[in-house]
C-alpha cells in the first residue's frame, strides 16, 4: 500500500482554457503541499465525446472505464464543475451516472465550482452536495466557489480565493487522513481473516 494519499480530481470544464481546471489544479497543488499525494486528474472535456453516446457502463471505451475505476478507488475525491443554468453540467452528472452507487461510501469529497457571478455560489450546497450524498460520500464541510472576478484571465487573481482554497484543504486533511486510516485498518483486518 502506498504511503501517499490517492487523490482523484474531476474537472468538469468542457473546454480549454478553463477556470474550473485552474481551480482544480490549485486545489491539488495546495493538497500536495500539505501532505504526500498521488494525483489523477480527469478532465471532462477530454472524455466528453466518448461519454456522450454511452448509456451503459459496458458501452464505455477502455480508457474511460479506467477513469471511472480511478474515481471509485480514490482516498480523496476533488470535484469541480462550472455552473450552467444554476447547476453542474449535464455531462458532469452523466460521468457520475457510471460510478457504482456503493463505490464512494465514506470517501471524502472536496467540492468546488466556478461561475460567472456570486449568484451561483449555492451550487455547492444545493446541487453538488446532494449528488455525493446519494453516493454516501463524506462531502467536506467547506467547498470552494470561484466567480469570474476571482480570476485574471485564466489565472487566480484573488487573495480571497487563495485563502478559501487553503481553508478548504486545511479542513479536509483531518477527515481525509482519518478515512484513509479507517480503510487501512479494514484492509489489515480482512487480510488477517
Amino acid at each position: 500500500m502506498s504511503s501517499k494519499l490517492n487523490v482523484v480530481a474531476v474537472s468538469g470544464g468542457l473546454q480549454r482554457p478553463s477556470r474550473t481546471l485552474v481551480l482544480t489544479k490549485a486545489l491539488l497543488r495546495t493538497l500536495g503541499k500539505a501532505l504526500p499525494i498521488e494525483t489523477h486528474l480527469i478532465e471532462l472535456g477530454e472524455i466528453a465525446p466518448q461519454l456522450a453516446g454511452a448509456v451503459y457502463r459496458t458501452q464505455l471505451p477502455a480508457d474511460v472505464e479506467a477513469k471511472i475505476r480511478l474515481i471509485e478507488s480514490a482516498d480523496l475525491l476533488v470535484v469541480a464543475s462550472p455552473v450552467f443554468r444554476a447547476s453542474y453540467t449535464g455531462l458532469f452528472k452523466h460521468l457520475f451516472d457510471f460510478v457504482h452507487h456503493e463505490a464512494l461510501i465514506d470517501v471524502p469529497v472536496l467540492l468546488a465550482a466556478t461561475g460567472g457571478s456570486d449568484r451561483h455560489a449555492l451550487v455547492i450546497d444545493h446541487q453538488l452536495r446532494p449528488l455525493f450524498s446519494f453516493f454516501q460520500a463524506r462531502t467536506l464541510p467547506i467547498g470552494v466557489y470561484a466567480s469570474e472576478q476571482d480570476f485574471s484571465g485564466y489565472d487566480i487573481g484573488s487573495d480571497a480565493l487563495l485563502e478559501r482554497i487553503d481553508l478548504a484543504v486545511t479542513r479536509a486533511l483531518p477527515i481525509a487522513l482519518a478515512a484513509r486510516s479507517a480503510d487501512t485498518s479494514r484492509e489489515a483486518t480482512s487480510l488477517a481473516a
